[in-house]
């Protein structure tokens, strides 16, 4: 961040509590940045360490108390229920119909949904095997929005590179009526899933009649990852597929030995009409500011269709929905509203929170105070990161300090973790996603692995913990978050 020096101060404050309904200006707020470093106000930061008790009480009920393994249980009962939650499917709509259900048995308030029309695409037989120069099967799976083959399939020869740069130099006609293999090698997420969500289009430019991409994934055992691709609008569609790893590169180094290969695939997905779908929202109401002002909480609720989505995103959506049943169950209501959404379609696109974002713009200044969203994983905490302007930012960096007891103090800007909400931070609104030990997220990731058994129970009450501590904090200070929103 660029060395700055920012003063906020009374007239500031209440200048923007009042763009977010909010004019209460109890505390004097005077924050500046220089190098880095912030200097509050004294009556800030002892009204911030002032809540360090109640922090410590959710901790010891969550973890060590009357709520400890219920996050787990919750979750497992709700992929066990439906499973896989892909946008469009049964399973995911009776899976919103359930969690409504719940939440009202948890006892939250103004529970309902509001719609969102997402893509539905369905997967049907799936199979790829090498039959030249030996037969050999080719585990695969079809990545959301692809075509499928014709009945019985293709049997083309393949042509295998590593990267887009060394495909645009292989003339046309060499491309023409083959099988493009992409093999990239993993730099991060970030960078390499452009091959899944450009190959078929990329392949299809020069003729090619299918594309299969290395599974997005640091690390296999033999297990292909799926995901969402996007056809480009002037390019005829081709099916494509994730594969192994493993069988990636060793196509890639058959293929630069010179050998001539031959693939048998067959693919028999379907792109559907698009269907109207449901974010899953409850409140804890707040005792001062009710509909103004509100903190958000969220993950989604949809996941792939491979796998059940423990880890993507049902930890994220779990902690976010258990926050609220945690605080009410222990009478903590903050001044203002915690609204926990459970967002839908976000695999194909972010779909839900795009929705959302249009059914509330014209009110969304006063509405919304602060966002959080966990879609990094739910393993052991490390702390918050956090998008918004310097001054929240310096609020913020001490909303955090107050975690030590999940020893869960880091901090990092900019946030990685809150897609469906950078509707919202992308334009000045502040947020703040789930810092956490994910460092084999990428392993399960959008494949059969991402099942219960990647979630530790001590951990996931620990995200539940400071998931509700520091929405609970966020939602009850004297002053809302400072903002700088753009239209």
């Amino acid at each position: 961040m660029a060395s700055v020096i920012l003063f906020l101060t009374v007239v500031g404050v209440i200048f923007g509590l009042a763009s977010a309904g909010v004019a209460d200006n109890r505390v004097d707020t005077f924050a500046k940045q220089q190098n880095g470093s912030c200097d509050l106000p004294e009556a800030l930061v002892k009204e911030i360490r002032g809540y360090q008790p109640i922090v410590n009480k959710i901790v010891d009920k969550i973890v060590y108390g009357e709520y400890a393994g219920r996050t787990w249980d919750s979750l497992a009962e709700l992929v066990d229920t439906f499973g896989a939650r892909v946008a469009g499917s049964e399973q995911l709509e009776k899976a919103i119909d359930y969690v409504i259900d719940k939440m009202q048995a948890d006892g939250l308030e103004n529970v309902h949904t509001e719609s969102a029309t997402v893509p539905h695409w369905v997967r049907g037989y799936e199979s790829a095997e090498l039959v030249k120069p030996f037969r050999k099967n080719l585990p695969l799976l079809g990545l959301g929005s692809s075509v499928g083959t014709p009945r019985g399939g293709i049997i083309a020869e393949v042509l295998a590179v590593e990267s887009f740069k060394e495909f645009e130099t292989i003339p046309a006609e060499q491309v023409r009526g083959k099988i493009v293999v992409f093999s990239p090698v993993w730099e991060s997420y970030g960078r390499t899933v452009v091959y899944r969500s450009q190959a078929a289009s990329v392949a299809s430019r020069k003729g090619a009649v299918a594309a299969l991409v290395r599974s997005i994934t640091p690390f296999s055992i033999g297990s292909p990852h799926t995901g969402q691709q996007h056809y480009q609008d002037d390019v005829k569609k081709i099916p494509v597929a994730c594969i192994t790893v493993e069988d990636a590169q060793m196509l890639l180094r058959k293929y630069r030995r010179g050998e001539q290969m031959e693939i048998h695939l067959e693919m028999a997905d379907r792109p559907m009409d698009p269907v109207v779908s449901r974010n899953t929202i409850g409140e804890l109401i707040g005792t001062t500011y009710t509909d103004t002002s509100v903190v958000v909480v969220s993950g989604h609720l949809d996941s792939w269709d491979v796998g059940v989505g423990a880890m993507d995103d049902g930890g994220g959506a779990i902690i976010s929905w258990k926050a609220l049943t945690y605080l009410m169950a222990m009478g903590l209501r903050p001044r203002r509203t915690i609204r926990a959404i459970l967002w839908t379609g976000e695999e194909e696109g972010l779909y839900g929170g795009a929705a959302y974002k249009e059914a509330h713009k014209p009110q969304e200044q006063k509405e919304f105070n602060f966002f959080f969203e966990s879609d990094i994983g739910t393993f052991e905490p490390r702390g918050l990161d956090f998008v918004g302007n310097a001054d929240a930012e310096c609020i913020f960096r001490e909303i955090v300090k107050l975690m030590g007891p999940l020893n869960a103090t880091e901090f990092e800007t900019p946030t990685d973790g809150g897609p469906d909400i950078s509707h919202w931070t992308t334009r000045g609104f502040p947020g703040a996603s789930l810092l956490n030990k994910n460092e084999k997220y990428f392993w399960f990731h959008h494949s059969a692995g991402d099942t219960m058994a990647v979630e530790d129970l001590k951990n996931l009450d620990k995200c539940a913990a400071l998931w509700a501590a520091a929405a609970y904090v966020v939602a009850d200070l004297s002053i809302s978050m400072p903002k700088d929103v753009q239209p």
